[in-house]
């Protein structure tokens, strides 16, 4: 499975069995959250976007392909990949993989966009993200 962009990131998280619904497997909502854990970890990791700085990343767009179904227990893995950069925005994209045999659960977008805390208005990408983007 290919997703565009350059790989920058890959963390490891457990499924808890509070994730699951009604029907058995993870609740989709599950898959975003991860999606997000894992670009919260890799902005901070960068040190870019902490709650006390003055701009950070908003998401305007995201999306999500439920490829197989994700049950307890679970080891995963979420691997981020930095796309196209804008003036203000980033691509990414994310694949949530079983950490054990390599299964694709799941293909994810986030559209960020960087914000002016301050004015709530967007600003310039920093430069470390737009080195990251594929070109």
């Amino acid at each position: 499975m290919s997703v565009p962009g350059n790989p920058v990131s890959s963390l490891t998280m457990s499924l808890r069995w509070g994730d699951m619904d009604a029907y058995g497997h993870a609740n989709n909502t599950v898959y975003f959250r991860f999606f997000e854990e894992a670009r919260i970890v890799w902005l901070s990791s960068l040190e870019l976007g902490g709650a006390e700085e003055p701009t950070g990343p908003v998401i305007i767009k995201t999306s999500a392909t439920f490829l197989k179904e994700l049950t307890h227990p679970a080891n995963v893995v979420v691997e981020t990949y930095a796309d196209k950069a804008g003036n203000t925005s980033l691509d990414t994209y994310h694949l949530l993989k079983d950490s054990d045999t390599g299964v694709v659960y799941a293909e994810g977008y986030a559209k960020i966009v960087w914000m002016d805390r301050a004015s709530r208005k967007s600003t310039p990408l920093p430069d470390t993200l737009r080195a990251l983007a594929a070109r």
